[in-house]
C-alpha cells in the first residue's frame, strides 16, 4: 500500500537528512580552521584574521551566521575568538536549512506527488508546509530524521483531517423519526460500488442493526444479480425489479418495505453509467429527490489516478455529495489521489476498501493513513 509514495517521502528525508550533516561538516571544518587562525593573532591584526574567516565561510552555507557574530562581538582581543569559536559550536548543534538548500529536493518531491496522482494545488501544499516546517529551524545533531519525518505528517494529517459522520448516530436519529436510515451509493462502473455497499450493510449488520438492499442499479445487465449474490454472501434481504425498471421506483418500495418490516437502514445501489451523463444526471436528481436520503455516498476507485476528481465533480454536482468511500486501497501503490480528494472537496471519508470479503472494510482513519504513507 502507498509504496510509491512512501519512497518518494523517505527519499526526501534521506536527502535533507544529508543537507544537515554536510552543513554540519563544513562546519566543523570551519572550526578548525577558526582556531588555527587563532593561533596567527601575534603575526596578524584581528581584522586581517576575520578577513580570512569570512573568505573560509562562504565554503560553508553559515557566511550569515558568522557575521551576525563578527557584529555582536567586540574584535579586542585573543577573548573574542574563544567567544566565537563556542558560537560555532552551537551553530554545529543547531544547525539551521537555508530556502538554498530545500530548493531542489522539494522541487523533486513536487514532481513526484504529481507522479503518484496527487493534485498540483495539493503538492504545492505539502511543499510549502515543509519549507515552514523546516526553513530556518534549529535543529539538534542527531535529531534530523525524526524532525524532517514529523514535518511531512504534520502536512498529510492536516490534509487528510477532513470532517467525520457517524452512520450510527444516522441510523440512531431516523430510528426517533420512526422511519429507515436511507443510504444512497453512487459511482461509475466498476469502481466497487456493489461490493462495498454489500460490505457496509455487513458491517452495519455486526455492529447490530438490521440493514435491507435496493437493487437501483436497473440499467447495467446483470446489476441486480450482482448485488443479490452480494446480498447472499452476507445474509441481507435485497428487493430488485427486472433490468430496465425504474430505479427510482425500486428505492422508494424498498424504503417503504424497510419501514413496513422493522428494518433499520436501506443500503441502495444506483446506475454509474457515465456514457449517457445526460439521462444519468436527470435519473440521480430524481432518486434523491423522491427518497431524500440521510446519507449520499460517493464510491471512488482508488485505483483510478486523478480522474477521482472529475468523477467527484461530476457525482457532486448532480446530487451534493456528502460522503466517500475509496475501494481497493489494498493495492493503491500511489495514493496521491486521496489526498487531493480529502483537501480539494473536504467530504468525511467512510471507509476504504482493502479486499474482496464483506469483512475488508475498514474506518477510515487519517491517522492511519499517514502512517502507511510515510513508514520509514
Amino acid at each position: 500500500m502507498f509504496g510509491f509514495l512512501k519512497k518518494k517521502f523517505s527519499n526526501t528525508v534521506e536527502l535533507i537528512s544529508n543537507k544537515f550533516k554536510k552543513k554540519e561538516e563544513m562546519v566543523k571544518i570551519l572550526e578548525k580552521e577558526i582556531e588555527e587562525k587563532t593561533k596567527e593573532m601575534e603575526r596578524k591584526s584581528p581584522e586581517d584574521v576575520i578577513s580570512e574567516i569570512k573568505t573560509i565561510a562562504e565554503k560553508t552555507g553559515i557566511k550569515e551566521d558568522i557575521e551576525k557574530i563578527i557584529k555582536t562581538e567586540p574584535i579586542k582581543d585573543k577573548g573574542f575568538f574563544k567567544k566565537f569559536t563556542e558560537k560555532i559550536k552551537k551553530i554545529v548543534l543547531e544547525t539551521k536549512l537555508s530556502e538554498k538548500d530545500l530548493e531542489d529536493v522539494l522541487n523533486d518531491l513536487e514532481v513526484g506527488l504529481i507522479e503518484a496522482d496527487t493534485a498540483f494545488d495539493v503538492a504545492q501544499k505539502i511543499k510549502n508546509d515543509l519549507k515552514v516546517s523546516l526553513l530556518g529551524k534549529e535543529v539538534k545533531r542527531g535529531k534530523e530524521r525524526e524532525f524532517i519525518i514529523d514535518a511531512i505528517k504534520k502536512s498529510l494529517l492536516e490534509i487528510l483531517s477532513v470532517p467525520t459522520i457517524d452512520m450510527e448516530n444516522v441510523i440512531k436519529k431516523a430510528k426517533s423519526e420512526n422511519r429507515p436510515a436511507v443510504f444512497l451509493f453512487f459511482g461509475t462502473n466498476g469502481v466497487g460500488k456493489s461490493l462495498n455497499l454489500s460490505k457496509v450493510a455487513f458491517w452495519l449488520k455486526q455492529k447490530g442493526y438490521k440493514p435491507i438492499l435496493a437493487a437501483g442499479d436497473t440499467f447495467r445487465a446483470a446489476g441486480d444479480i450482482q448485488l443479490e449474490k452480494y446480498a447472499e454472501i452476507i445474509k441481507v434481504p435485497v428487493i430488485k425489479q427486472k433490468t430496465g425498471a425504474d430505479s427510482c421506483a425500486v428505492i422508494f418500495d424498498t424504503v417503504k418495505a424497510a419501514k413496513a418490516r422493522g428494518y433499520d437502514c436501506v443500503l441502495a445501489d444506483t446506475s454509474g453509467r457515465m456514457h449517457t451523463k445526460k439521462d444519468l444526471l436527470a435519473e440521480l436528481e430524481k432518486i434523491v429527490r423522491v427518497n431524500k436520503p440521510d446519507l449520499k455516498i460517493l464510491v471512488l476507485d482508488s485505483l483510478s489516478g486523478s480522474d477521482v476528481l472529475n468523477q467527484f465533480e461530476f457525482f457532486d454536482k448532480a446530487v451534493g455529495i456528502d460522503a466517500v468511500i475509496f475501494s481497493k486501497v489494498d493495492v493503491n501503490e500511489k495514493g496521491g489521489n486521496i489526498l487531493s480528494i480529502c483537501h480539494l472537496f473536504k467530504r468525511p471519508i467512510l471507509f476504504v476498501g482493502t479486499g474482496q470479503k464483506p469483512e475488508d472494510l475498514e474506518v477510515y482513519d487519517p491517522e492511519k493513513f499517514v502512517k502507511n504513507m510515510i513508514e520509514i
